[in-house]
């Protein structure tokens, strides 16, 4: 036997044992610290909430969302695999009030850092968007606000879709920020770069609707979901459910006449519809009242059908339609 052979096989199958005992080691330490190959592990509730994760997070977050794309958020329904991935998670995202399964979930979760973007910013009450879930006097769980702090996104009715407003948008990115940065302070200059870069950008996009709905022919849009609460108060426009929070509820033939009369008196133009829903019901309206349909799109996911391939992109499309269906001059 070659006694010097054995000793270096033997050293050499000893240090690869200790490489695989060190890797394991900083894997398991990894998942313990909500990381993934060094990057921290960011879930994400649905689109609006994935994009400012992406954005501000960048090269050193892993994001990923419950709600994969194509999916109504509202209607989604957790499997159990994405229920433990909020366990591994570094950062939860979420948006309380809109998918109740994933509040449900993420109440139960045990996960050290989760930020409801609710409590970034003031929920408001907009006329047909009680959307029915009541926010409660749970603890939120959320990074630096104390309960007092918590009241507005408790209040009864309060409308979830702050998204859709650029300015509000900004105020929670703002919040994500922090809320990365506690998770992962090491890399909270970066996070802080690319907050600063988007909330640039989410001010060009305030400018913009400022300045194209200035001055229209008329204030009044016309849709299905009403979900633009917060975008037509911010640019003084008028929002007109069709039949509620419902995109695809049948109106009632007294709705329809008051839509009729609506339409006549303030000069209405367009039914809007959204992507991720059926056209049906604006489609009925639009040939009962000889009106036009178009997409005016709530950005609840991004598909092959938006008009635009993220936030930005579909939020200017957005302005488009509007500006044409209100007469921008």
């Amino acid at each position: 036997m070659n006694i010097g052979r054995l000793i270096r096989t033997t050293a050499a199958t000893g240090a690869v044992a200790l490489g695989l005992v060190a890797v394991s080691a900083c894997a398991s330490s990894d998942a313990a610290d909500g990381k993934e190959n060094g990057k921290l592990k960011v879930v994400a509730s649905f689109y609006p909430m994935e994009y400012l994760a992406e954005r501000i997070g960048g090269d050193h977050v892993s994001v990923s969302t419950l709600t994969k794309p194509g999916v109504e958020p509202h209607d989604l329904e957790l499997k159990p695999r994405q229920t433990a991935e909020l366990g591994e998670a570094g950062l939860i995202l979420y948006l309380k009030g809109i998918q109740p399964a994933v509040d449900k979930a993420i109440g139960q979760s045990e996960a050290k850092h989760k930020i409801d973007a609710a409590t970034l910013t003031k929920l408001e009450t907009h006329q047909g968007t009680d959307h029915g879930h009541d926010h409660g006097t749970e603890e939120h769980g959320t990074e630096g606000h104390s309960e007092e702090d918590h009241d507005h996104a408790s209040e009864a009715g309060g409308d979830p879709h702050i998204w859709l407003d650029p300015v509000k948008y900004a105020e929670v990115a703002k919040g994500v920020n922090s809320a990365l940065a506690k998770a992962d302070p090491d890399n909270s200059a970066a996070y802080q770069k690319n907050t600063d870069a988007l909330v640039g950008e989410l001010n060009t996009l305030d400018a913009a609707y400022r300045q194209g709905l200035k001055s229209t022919t008329t204030k009044t849009f016309i849709t299905t979901h009403t979900s633009f609460g917060y975008l037509a108060e911010r640019y003084g426009l008028d929002q007109e459910g069709i039949s509620g929070v419902n995109p695809e509820s049948e109106p009632s033939p007294a709705r329809i006449k008051e839509l009729q009369a609506l339409a006549a008196k303030e000069k209405v133009t367009t039914v809007f519809f959204e992507t991720l829903a059926s056209d049906r019901t604006a489609k009925t309206l639009a040939d009962d009242t000889g009106l036009k349909t178009d997409v005016l799109d709530p950005l609840e996911g991004i598909t092959d059908k938006s008009k635009g391939d993220d936030y930005v992109a579909v939020m200017e499309s957005n302005l488009t339609a509007l500006k044409k269906a209100l007469g921008a001059k």
